[in-house]
């Protein structure tokens, strides 16, 4: 079976690499991801994970991956900040919280979809006025749910996690890898 990466970014690309799971194709999905009022983080992330998901075909002979990472304090879906000012205010609401970053999988053959969310919790340290400062000023938020990468300067700010680093990344490697194989896949 091939596997085509229905995303565009470059970090689940990279943790796929790392795994050595090289997809044949990449096919990023033209959906939108414009949240639902009221629509809970969980929920959100699952639907546009499928909605992803739904809008790639693929041949016979292909596996079509898709995913979505959310990050949420409580009922709020932080999403990628448009720019540097929702990027300071996520920053501000992370700042010596907790908070649940939500990845969701999907995959699909010619059969059928199967997906899976992996919720992991992630804690903030106290972040300064300069904290904050810097880290806007290295342009790393951009593109990033929540506005920060816990694999670059973003880990500066985080003491601990509980769940799936590489969910927190943007795709948890063991639930993927199960995944793709529950539907054929081989390395």
């Amino acid at each position: 079976m091939k596997l085509i990466l229905g995303s565009a970014s470059p970090r689940r690309l990279e943790i796929l690499k790392q795994a050595n799971i090289v997809p044949v194709k990449i096919i990023p999905a033209d959906i939108d991801e414009e949240p639902k009022a009221g629509e809970l983080p969980i929920k959100y992330c699952e639907r546009i994970t499928l909605e992803k998901v739904n809008a790639i075909s693929g041949g016979a002979d292909e596996i079509i991956l898709t995913a979505d990472t959310t990050v949420s304090v409580g009922r709020r879906i932080m999403g990628k900040p448009k720019d540097p000012d929702e990027a300071i205010k996520f920053l501000k609401l992370l700042s010596g919280r907790r908070h649940k970053v939500i990845t969701a999988i999907a995959v699909k053959n010619a059969q059928e979809i199967r997906k899976k969310s992996v919720i992991s919790s992630v804690k903030f340290k106290n972040l300064s006025s300069h904290d904050i400062d810097y880290y806007i000023s290295s342009g790393e938020w951009k593109g990033k749910a929540g506005g920060y990468a816990i694999q670059g300067l973003g880990s500066e700010f985080i003491p601990w996690i509980s769940g799936s680093y590489s969910g927190v990344v943007g795709l948890p490697v063991a639930q993927t890898i199960s995944l793709l194989k529950s539907l054929g896949w081989t390395p």
